[in-house]
Formats: C-alpha cells, structure tokens, sequence
C-alpha cells in the first residue's frame, strides 16, 4: 500500500514535465516524422498519401517516373559533418589548455573568468555574428590591421568561406566545451600527479596515463554538445558562409522556408535526429562501459 502511495506521487509529481515534454517535444517530432513520409503538395504542403522518395532523394536514387537525383544532398551532410568536425577540434584545442590554466587561478579570478565565458550567452548570437563580419570582411578590421603592418599586400578574402564559418561556430560553442572540461579538471587530485613524477614518469607519461583519463569524460561529453548544434546550425552558415558554403540546416531551412517541401524537409531533420541519436547512444555505451570498469 505505502509502495502504490509513493508510485502515485511520484507520477503526479512528473505529470507537468511529462505532459510539457509530451505536447512540445515528442509531439512535434511525430509531426515531422509523419511528414517525412507523406508525398509533397504541388504548391506546397502535403498529400496525404504514402511517399517513400523523400528519403530516396537523399540518397540519390530517382522515383523513376520524373525525377533525377544525385549525391548532392549527402555531399552537404558530408560536408556538414565536416565542419562539425572542426568545430570540435578548434573548440578543443582551445578550451583543453584554458581549463588547466583557469583551474590554477584563485577561487575569485576563477568566477571572473567563468563570469566572462558564460558571458556571451546574455547577448544574441547574431549580433555576435555580425561582429564578427566586420572583423572578417574584405575591408573589416583583421585585413586593415594585416595591411597597415605590412604584412599582407592585400586582403584575405575568409568572408563566404568554409573558414569563416569554423571560426563563427568556434566562438559561438566555446563555452560548451569549456564547462564540461573544467568540471572534470578540477576532479584531478594534485597527489597522484605528483606520485606519478615521484615515480619517475614524464611530464607525457604522466599527461596520457593520469591527466588524460580523468579528463577525457569532460572532453567526450564537450565534443556531443559542440557537435550535435553545430551540424544542424543553419545561422553561422547563412552570414559568414553566405551561399558558398551550405549545411544541412541551410538546406532544412530552404526547404521548409522557400522551396515549400515539408516533406523532403521533415525527410531531411529526421536523418539527422536518427544521426545523433547514434551518436548518442554510443557515447551513452561508452560511459556505461567506462563505469563498469571502474
């Protein structure tokens, strides 16, 4: 009896969460998934009838009646994922040093810096972006600066460029990476790497047997939440990738926004849920795993 008492509490208890995540979240997304699967209006919509194609066309296969596909949309995937990619490794590179540094300061220079990390989150991410672009243009501040030091002849053009948008996504999910690495630098005891060096290790051997496995959980978990928006960012492509250097959010949003294929749009945003939910999973196996061996 005290046992059914505590499950029903418990229920009534999760009822606001699970019905808001219900409505919100798990609704919308059998929308999209329903969509993904029926056949697309003629000017825009759907048509209530079964159509397998759209998933088809992603891959590159034709309907066979009207319609000729190529391997254009996963060239975009790939090159989303790509520069996803990079976004992590500049990320990483980065924010792995800064923790430690961060970690040796005194307990109030460390909330300054925490304060400053977390502090773009209180302004838009397209005023940052456009910050940006007066800084990466042709005649923007970088270029004037390289110029007038003579160090360059003449411009560099980064602006529409693959680089441009590595740099945007970089900067936009720093503190991304940053907070999980530092939670998991400040976990390592001082003691074992001074033993190890007791020990006679280097300052490598100590770095790869002892820093980098306590470490490595935060730079896992760093590198899921820097990638999975940066694939599906369609923001930092439109303004400093321009129409040269186009991600699978870019085409999600054209679909839906210009081209008027809900369907093929939905097709679209659900191969990338079922992509990160790969990801996911086995980041999720890799951390069941990491915890049994211990």
């Amino acid at each position: 009896m005290k046992q059914t008492k505590s499950y029903l509490t418990l229920a009534f208890l999760l009822a606001p969460t699970t019905l808001f995540l219900g409505i919100f979240f798990v609704g919308p997304l059998l929308i999209m998934a329903i969509y993904s699967l029926l056949e697309p209006g003629l000017y825009g919509g759907v048509e209530w009838s079964f159509y397998h194609w759209n998933y088809g066309r992603i891959f590159g296969w034709a309907n066979g009646f009207y319609e000729e596909f190529d391997f254009v949309y996963l060239e975009i995937f790939g090159r989303s994922i790509g520069l996803a990619l990079m976004t992590v490794l500049g990320t990483l590179i980065i924010c792995y040093p800064a923790a430690f540094w961060v970690s040796t300061l005194s307990p109030k220079r460390k909330a300054l810096c925490m304060f400053l990390i977390t502090l773009p989150f209180f302004a838009s991410m397209v005023v940052r972006l456009y910050a940006w672009v007066l800084i990466l243009r042709d005649s923007g501040f970088l270029n004037q600066f390289l110029m007038s030091t003579g160090l360059l002849s003449e411009p560099l053009h980064i602006m529409f460029s693959s680089s441009a948008v590595i740099i945007g996504m970089v900067y936009i999910f720093i503190p991304f990476m940053f907070l999980p690495i530092y939670t998991n630098v400040e976990k390592i005891d001082k003691g074992l790497i001074k033993a190890s060096q007791d020990l006679g290790a280097t300052h490598l051997q100590t770095f790869l047997t002892v820093i980098l496995p306590i470490t490595l959980p935060g730079v896992i978990a760093g590198s899921i939440l820097v990638f999975i928006p940066s694939l599906g960012n369609f923001v930092v492509p439109d303004l400093l990738g321009g129409a040269k250097v186009l991600m699978i959010g870019n085409m999600i949003e054209q679909q839906f926004l210009y081209a008027r294929n809900w369907p093929f749009g939905a097709a679209l945003s659900m191969m990338i849920i079922l992509f990160m939910l790969i990801v996911l999973a086995w980041y999720l196996r890799k951390a069941k795993n990491s915890a049994i061996a211990l």
